[in-house]
């Protein structure tokens, strides 16, 4: 069967696969990743794909068409976001008008969360795939193929006589050792090249080696809407061996991000994969991984010895009484500790630090500012709180009326930029971006931290094209307030 995996136009540089999809200050871009691991599992099954990623291409949607030229998808798989929802609607009615007789399926968290409003806006997008959806798809696409009744599908909602129709609910993937490399599907239909994270060196190819998360952070997107609770992972041998197939068929490749919720959520499995990276030589590329601040310093230390180079963490504050209300399951202890011991082991550290919380005064923002000047990591975020539908937090912030705005465009600036939507009489929104746009200067234009920067690019000269890919794309970002999207509407961030 002929199908089209779409990234569909909205901003150029427009990055969906984000926790918080949004056009970034520092030029961050993530791959369709989980696109790309449902087109490899379609692939795998005999059908021909055409996969685009227009936001990384710039492309518009006469320009997706052109380049199908006689491609005639019977099913168009497209993903979406909340901010480009209603871009992503429209699209699909692009979609409808080339090619009538095409399914269109619509894929994501959003969407997983509001499936039934979402099928509400007119009658271009035909299904929503809820969750994790590599089978769903593939049983969709079968289904269709045979003629048969899509109602036998499990995991997706369709319009019947129109009501919304939920058909089952889907199990979760256990074996996902039989999922492709999804590295391969890059290597075939998309440009790495075009891909970049500001923590991370240039060219990077990103993975997951497991799926969920058993914590219970009430504003985590993925584990609320797409893969639940339950860690399932890749078996360390498969990890080592799509290690091997990026070593031999990306060779300008400078690192590999292993995008896990948590990838540090098993030490023992952890433990396991570095000494067999070691083992078989595979520790050459560097790699960074999402972890939680509380990696034992033993585990990072080998895990350094096997080629890591960067935790990704969320901090989100400086105070206990707010990490404890959004369910963070860590102290300030722990995290100090974890600092030290990351140091000391030699991975460097991103520091993620969300305000705006349950609880949040100027006196706990002031906590935060203080925790991440103290803790020091290589590079840092600060953003207030953006909250999707199917999370804890949009739900509580709905409750208490702090929710500004319920149009979904309005989560980005007309520029693509992060918007928050979130605000409340103790602190507005205007207040919480202008403390992130402070909190940033204070964090950057350090003496000891540019000092600090130019000795690591002069000592490590594999660090020096990230510094300076990462500065030019965020420095005019530094200097200025943000300014309010309209009179009415809220400020932005990062």
């Amino acid at each position: 069967m002929k199908i089209l995996a779409l990234n569909p136009p909205f901003h150029h540089r427009f990055s969906r696969e984000q926790r918080s999809p949004a056009v970034t200050k520092s030029g961050t871009l993530y791959y369709p990743m989980w696109l790309a691991y449902a087109v490899g599992y379609l692939e795998q099954q005999g059908h021909e794909i055409r996969f685009i990623d227009a936001p990384a291409l710039n492309l518009h949607m006469d320009e997706v068409l052109a380049r199908l030229g006689g491609f005639s998808p019977g099913l168009v798989i497209m993903n979406t976001s909340t901010p480009s929802i209603y871009n992503d609607i429209a699209m699909a009615g692009e979609i409808k008008k080339a090619f009538a007789s095409a399914f269109v399926v619509f894929v994501g968290p959003h969407v997983s969360a509001l499936p039934a409003e979402t099928l509400g806006h007119g009658d271009f997008v035909d299904a929503i795939a809820i969750g994790e959806f590599d089978q769903t798809v593939v049983d969709l696409a079968m289904a269709i193929e045979q003629g048969k009744e899509i109602a036998g599908v499990a995991g997706i909602v369709y319009k019947k006589e129109g009501a919304s129709v939920f058909t089952a609910l889907r199990t979760f993937l256990t074996d996902l050792d039989a999922l492709p490399f999804v590295s391969s599907v890059y290597k075939k239909h998309l440009d790495h090249t075009r891909y970049f994270y500001s923590h991370s060196q240039h060219p990077i190819v990103t993975i997951v080696t497991g799926r969920g998360c058993p914590f219970k952070c009430t504003y985590c997107v993925y584990p609320q809407t797409m893969h639940g609770n339950r860690f399932r992972s890749r078996s360390v041998e498969k990890v080592a061996d799509e290690f091997a197939y990026i070593y031999g068929q990306f060779p300008d490749v400078r690192e590999i991000m292993i995008e896990d919720d948590t990838f540090t959520v098993n030490r023992q499995r952890c433990r396991d994969l570095a000494m067999l990276l070691i083992r078989r030589g595979l520790n050459r590329i560097p790699w960074s991984a999402n972890s939680r601040a509380d990696v034992d310093y033993e585990t990072m230390a080998l895990l350094k010895k096997a080629g890591c180079r960067l935790f990704c963490v969320g901090f989100e504050s400086g105070d206990q009484t707010i990490l404890d209300n959004i369910k963070k399951g860590t102290d300030l202890v722990k995290i100090r500790a974890f600092a030290r011991d990351a140091r000391q082991a030699g991975i460097l550290v991103h520091g993620c630090f969300m305000v705006g919380n349950r609880g949040e005064t100027r006196a706990t923002l002031r906590k935060t500012l203080d925790l991440a000047l103290e803790l020091n990591p290589d590079t840092v975020q600060f953003f207030p709180i953006m909250v999707y539908p199917g999370t804890a937090d949009y739900q509580w912030v709905k409750e208490q009326g702090f929710l500004i705005s319920e149009d979904f465009s309005q989560w980005v600036t007309d520029a693509g930029l992060h918007n928050s939507v979130v605000s409340n009489p103790a602190l507005t929104y205007a207040e919480l971006t202008a403390f992130c746009d402070e909190a940033r200067r204070r964090f950057y234009l350090r003496p000891r931290y540019i000092l600090a920067k130019m000795r690591q690019s002069i000592v490590h000269p594999t660090e020096a094209k990230r510094n300076l890919l990462a500065f030019r794309s965020f420095f005019r970002h530094l200097f200025g307030r943000a300014r309010p999207r309209s009179a009415s509407g809220p400020a932005h961030t990062s």
